[in-house]
């Protein structure tokens, strides 16, 4: 695909971002991103403020600010009552909310598979846009909700993931990005993605590549949603984290980490947190203010000059 010459596109496909910029004027900027799910839970209301979480946080992760939404939706009417539809647009109409965003339309189309999400559109001012391409040796990296929600929805499907764990996986997978988004802005963060279905390594491997450094992760730092564990040792993994893995480990050196120990790592995310790069002194600083306002982040890694592989586990 040829690249954009448009000079007012100040964030496009080069680099594998989460949303592209448009300049408007000189103190404003539009992010524009869309994505669509498959149901990952049972409940059709939940299964809308995920899908919605979803597609909202492409735009935080720029450092924007949502704007407006529309419905996508792909609905298979000859097997789902209509009633399945109106909740599942209810679940996702809360969250477009709680993001001070405005639902604006959308379109519906018959189909065989059940999909739904959000096109969404924000702004930004383009001097503090944050890209997934600028992380700097010596940073530190942070990430803002665990790890396993691929795995738990594949035991979900298989019925054999317990109650606990379905409640704490949907409870991050609807949590918005928004607080983590507002402090990274304040502690004025060198680079930020999220992390989505190409799991923590694939998208650590983006933000090295883009940036032409090494990630290093401390595998025994990063959190991962309790039970996840047993779900592993049950076989219950979806395919895509072993694409993911198939993909990813030319590019990872894994040191000593055994094969199933990785796993969380290369699960594809649905709804993830934010990965965060910051100077050692403005990681510190969101560290404290996140305990402060009650938002999930651990210290996860560092950022390295470029060594062999984009990414190290230790």
């Amino acid at each position: 695909m040829p690249r954009e010459t448009d000079p007012a596109l100040l964030v496009g496909l080069e680099t594998a971002d989460d949303a592209g910029v448009y300049l408007l004027r000189e103190d404003c900027a539009l992010v524009e991103t869309v994505d669509i799910i498959t149901p990952l839970v049972d409940d059709p209301f939940v299964f809308g403020q995920i899908a919605a979480a979803n597609s909202l946080s492409d735009v935080f992760a720029m450092g924007g600010r949502p704007r407006t939404a529309m419905n996508l939706v792909f609905f298979p009417e000859c097997s789902l009552p209509v009633e399945v539809l109106a909740e599942i647009l209810a679940g996702g109409l809360s969250k477009i909310r709680e993001a001070g965003a405005c639902l604006v339309g959308g379109h519906t189309v018959e189909d065989d598979e059940l999909k739904y999400g959000l096109s969404v559109t924000g702004t930004i001012d383009p001097a503090k846009i944050v890209r997934n391409c600028t992380a700097r040796p010596g940073d530190v990296l942070i990430l803002t909700k665990p790890l396993g929600v691929g795995i738990v929805s594949t035991g979900i499907k298989a019925e054999m993931a317990a109650e606990t764990v379905v409640k704490e996986a949907c409870g991050w997978m609807t949590r918005l990005n928004d607080t983590a988004a507002a402090l990274m802005l304040k502690c004025s963060a060198s680079s930020c993605t999220d992390v989505t279905g190409f799991g923590l390594i694939g998208h650590s491997v983006e933000m090295a590549r883009g940036a032409g450094v090494t990630i290093r992760l401390q595998r025994a730092a990063v959190p991962v949603i309790p039970g996840v564990d047993k779900l592993i040792r049950d076989g219950l993994v979806p395919g895509g984290c072993y694409r993911n893995r198939d993909y990813y480990t030319r590019s990872l050196d894994s040191g000593d980490s055994a094969a199933d120990e990785l796993l969380p790592l290369f699960d594809p995310q649905t709804s993830g947190g934010l990965l965060i790069s910051l100077p050692p002194g403005s990681a510190a600083t969101f560290l404290q203010h996140a305990g402060e306002v009650g938002c999930f982040a651990r210290q996860i890694g560092e950022v390295l000059t470029a060594r062999k592989f984009p990414v190290e586990i230790v």
